[in-house]
């Protein structure tokens, strides 16, 4: 298969599976004598399986312990879960940050008369930059945090 069909079988873009060989999470399939990458049936689960893990939200590096653990026949399956468990804790902690600030906008939006009147709660509650709340957090979610696959150009 070449890396247009492996693409379509897997569901990971052409984009994707050259980034996921150049940091190894793959290995480099082979290549014919023009130079074409030339994709197994194997090569295609694994895809899918990088594909089902970047849904979920797992890191380039919880991917690549995870395809290890799943290549290892003789893994303990103890070790998948720590991974699974520890993953849902941080998705845990990412959707309170959301919703702290979900509750702050809609706190801050309340108390604006959303009319002709310049003065605005929501601009005001922004330039004093103090959290709302007992241990209130500014989340920051940079670049890192969204898979390249799902960033738009």
């Amino acid at each position: 298969m070449n890396i247009g069909q492996a693409s379509k079988a897997s569901g990971v873009s052409s984009k994707m599976i050259r980034y996921y060989e150049s940091i190894g999470l793959i290995t480099a399939p082979s290549r014919t004598e023009a130079g074409y990458r030339v994709y197994s049936q194997n090569d295609i689960h694994a895809l899918r399986f990088i594909s089902r893990a970047r849904d979920l939200g797992f890191s380039i590096d919880q991917m690549g312990d995870l395809l290890a653990l799943w290549r290892d026949r003789s893994r303990a399956s103890a070790d998948v879960k720590a991974i699974a468990l520890e993953h849902v804790r941080i998705l845990d902690e990412k959707a309170k940050a959301l919703k702290a600030m979900s509750d702050t906008l809609r706190n801050l939006a309340a108390h604006c008369h959303g009319d002709d009147r310049p003065d605005c709660p929501i601009l005001e509650g922004f330039a004093q930059g103090e959290p709302e709340g007992p241990k209130a957090r500014k989340p920051r979610f940079g670049v890192t945090d969204i898979a390249p696959d799902r960033v738009r150009a």
